[in-house]
């Protein structure tokens, strides 16, 4: 059976998105045209700063932002360039503003852009403390609740797992972490476009987002501080973005995250219901189609586009292999830890058994997705499952 389309079938979307035509189109200027440094005396150059600033105020007006208007006095969202500076900078940023306080507050299911900062900060001394998660992936509050005192630095916990899509209740976490005098921040890459936000009536001190995860190019984030919430900056150069993020704007990205925000604005009821239709479609045909499977994460409160489904007895990367040679894309888990031989961490963290932590793939659709991709891979997938699991020992019909 051959690939219909003849082109990929893409269910990677939470490892990176495609970038729109429109993002594409919106950029292409000032790659060769409009070229010249925003922060430049003469007008060719400072003529760029005032897009610049409305791609800011588009990105705040996805936000929820009161603090923003298309005159580009917005002062709460800080170009970076990805989720992962972005992570770091809201962390070092907490602890340094507050030295007496050593202590951070995790959970198990984070990101590597926040586990791995907080590994290493538990290397030099600080107390980091990592939240259990139970059976599908959701948080102990009580035990967050628990850990939480007057030696916290910073709360960061993600608003939604990059492999489950567990969507987590981060208001609650921030008057958690307020009540202590704490700083909260969320790691919302997989969150912003996918769920309407409101920072103008939340709670949450700082705020990561990523272009390529919502149709923008690799390369360019953002971090929203809210303001009022007093900040260190991580990358120290020149003055720019009011000289709390050193270096030359990357104007590419940022038009383009600009204009991506714009649309994920207008495509948010859009991924809330067409794609949820789409991964709910796959599911329920793989559930009739394949036995010995489990749905990973909270059925109740997941994004609507992320499906983590454990095939047992069979490995991850055998599946991939075989659907890749359908033109099907789709992944064992988080982009960041692929060519591990071990389970995901958030599996792992969730207690699920090795038998099936194994054989878990993720599926992240988009609203660039369609019917007929999904029918094509239900079409396919019971054989390669078939067939790999008559190589496995473990396997008993």
């Amino acid at each position: 059976m051959n690939n219909p389309f003849n082109r990929p079938i893409y269910f990677d979307n939470n490892a990176t998105t495609a970038c729109s035509e429109e993002v594409f189109e919106a950029m292409k200027p000032y790659a060769c045209e409009r070229y010249g440094n925003p922060s430049s005396i003469h007008s060719f150059g400072g003529s760029v700063m005032p897009e610049i600033e409305k791609a800011r105020w588009s990105i705040a007006r996805l936000l929820g932002c009161t603090n923003a208007d298309p005159n580009g006095h917005c002062t709460e969202v800080i170009f970076t360039s990805c989720g992962t500076e972005s992570d770091n900078t809201a962390i070092r940023s907490a602890l340094e503003i507050n030295p007496a306080r050593r202590k951070l507050v995790i959970s198990k299911v984070e990101h590597p852009a926040v586990l791995n900062p907080a590994h290493e900060l538990a290397r030099q001394g600080y107390q980091v403390v990592e939240v259990p998660v139970d059976s599908k992936g959701r948080l102990d509050m009580a035990y967050l609740a628990d850990a939480v005192d007057h030696d916290t630095a910073l709360v960061s916990i993600m608003w939604a797992n990059n492999e489950t899509g567990n969507i987590y209740p981060v208001e609650e976490i921030a008057a958690i972490a307020h009540r202590f005098g704490a700083l909260f921040h969320t790691d919302a890459v997989q969150a912003v476009g996918k769920i309407p936000m409101n920072m103008s009536e939340s709670q949450i001190d700082m705020l990561s987002l990523s272009g390529h995860k919502l149709h923008a190019p690799k390369g360019v984030g953002a971090l929203f501080v809210r303001r009022g919430v007093r900040f260190r900056p991580f990358m120290i150069g020149g003055h720019q973005e009011r000289s709390r993020r050193g270096g030359t704007e990357n104007v590419l990205g940022i038009i383009a995250l600009g204009k991506a925000a714009e649309q994920a604005a207008r495509s948010i009821a859009e991924e809330n219901d067409y794609v949820k239709s789409l991964r709910d479609r796959l599911e329920q045909g793989i559930l009739k189609s394949i036995p010995k499977i489990r749905i990973n994460g909270d059925p109740d409160h997941r994004l609507p586009n992320t499906s983590l489904i454990s095939f047992e007895f069979i490995e991850g990367e055998s599946i991939l292999m075989l659907l890749d040679q359908y033109g099907i894309c789709a992944s064992s888990g988080s982009a960041c830890t692929t060519g591990s031989l071990e389970p995901s961490h958030v599996l792992r963290a969730m207690g699920v058994p090795y038998t099936a932590a194994h054989g878990a793939i993720r599926f992240s659709l988009s609203r660039y997705n369609t019917r007929e991709e999904v029918d094509f891979l239900l079409e396919v997938l019971p054989p390669v499952i078939e067939k790999l699991r008559s190589y496995s020992p473990y396997w008993q019909e």
